[in-house]
């Protein structure tokens, strides 16, 4: 874990997401907190790890969800040398499916 994000507010913020219950809450919360466009490049960066977990190229991402290479890049980086985030998530929604 990245020693610089560990702080009390961002122990903070990820209490007050831990409290959220449902979808519309999330969205209720999230249209708060992030503009717009923070919260759809969430998104698409999430769309973009599931797309690189399923083997798609990077030709195919870009075309599917408008991400820029580097953004590709950046989030295939984190998957390959990150915290495995998305794979503890992606196997959590694979379980709850």
């Amino acid at each position: 874990m990245n020693q610089k994000i560990k702080t009390a507010a961002v122990d903070r913020l990820f209490d007050a997401v831990l409290c959220l219950n449902t979808r519309e809450e999330c969205y209720n919360f999230f249209e708060d907190l992030c503009t717009v466009n923070e919260l759809l490049s969430l998104s698409q960066r999430f769309e973009v790890a599931s797309m690189l977990k399923d083997k798609r190229t990077y030709l195919e991402i870009a075309d599917k969800t408008g991400a820029s290479t580097a953004t590709i890049s950046r989030v295939n980086r984190s998957l390959n040398y990150g915290n495995d985030g998305y794979d503890m998530i992606f196997e959590r929604l694979k379980s709850n499916s």
